[in-house]
């Protein structure tokens, strides 16, 4: 893990800001006249809020942590009260429920297995090799899509990360899709809120503002400017960040023709709906 730097007062200085992104494979030197190559576009970059106290823990302290973060929660034996249940029916229009109808409890939703919530592969798209084999992603396997993955790791444990649901696909050639839900512990952070709002800062100073998603009180999409390079076939990157309660969604398409407002959209709607 980076060890923390100081400034000559000796308080402890802010650890350089990660960038999402995944690490691009080394460029192949192009032939001539090939067929051109595809290539990833790198992430953008997730500033770091490291506070002293989280700095200054020690190695054995933050994998304990992580290894803690990635646990399944332990079921708790039921409570010894009577009449404490969901009603069968919501209550009829004018009159306050006593308790909370299960269907608009979205807590519920996400108590469960996180992974049934992502949106599920379309008939006839292919596995990518960067996707989770039982699409669950640990802690430490997210923090590496960061530059500065120990970094990454310290913030997301400072700010209750607690699962990552992470699946992806390819259709056709060219076109991948990649979606994570980044679930925090209900705590006294708004971890998914603030994870949420500093991938919209970074995307808004690079690609503008993006266009609303319906039904998310903040969430956003982004068409990203064509990244060109010689050698290399276009790359074209759409993008959706929004959060739910505790669950913070990132969704990238990635495609060597231009993506539409539509696609990205859509996506982002659709997965909105399973939360």
């Amino acid at each position: 893990m980076e060890s923390a730097q100081t400034t000559p007062e000796g308080v402890p200085a802010a650890a350089p800001g990660p960038a999402v992104t995944r690490p691009e494979p080394p460029s192949v030197p192009v032939p001539a006249d090939p067929a051109p190559t595809a290539r990833r576009r790198g992430r953008r970059t997730l500033a770091l809020l490291a506070a002293a106290a989280v700095l200054g823990v020690v190695g054995g302290v933050a994998v304990g942590y992580g290894v803690q973060a990635q646990r399944e929660p332990t079921s708790l034996p039921p409570l010894n009260q009577v009449d404490l249940a969901y009603p069968a029916k919501p209550a009829a229009k004018g009159q306050e429920p006593a308790v909370l109808a299960a269907a608009a409890d979205r807590g519920l939703r996400t108590e469960g297995d996180l992974r049934k919530l992502l949106l599920p592969k379309p008939s006839g798209a292919k596995d990518v090799p960067f996707a989770p084999d039982d699409r669950w992603r640990s802690v430490a396997s997210y923090s590496n899509t960061f530059t500065s993955p120990s970094g990454a790791f310290e913030y997301l444990l400072d700010n209750g990360v607690r699962r990552v649901a992470s699946t992806a696909w390819r259709v056709g050639q060219y076109k991948t899709v990649e979606i994570n839900l980044v679930q925090f512990r209900s705590n006294d952070r708004l971890g998914a809120a603030d994870h949420a709002a500093e991938q919209r800062g970074y995307e808004e100073d690079d690609s503008g503002y993006g266009e609303p998603i319906k039904g998310s009180t903040d969430g956003r999409t982004y068409l990203l400017p064509v990244d060109k390079e010689e050698g290399y076939l276009d790359v074209y990157e759409a993008r959706a960040i929004f959060h739910r309660g505790d669950v913070m969604v990132q969704i990238f398409v990635t495609d060597t023709k231009k993506v539409s407002q539509k696609e990205i959209t859509s996506l982002a709607e659709r997965q909105l709906g399973r939360l």
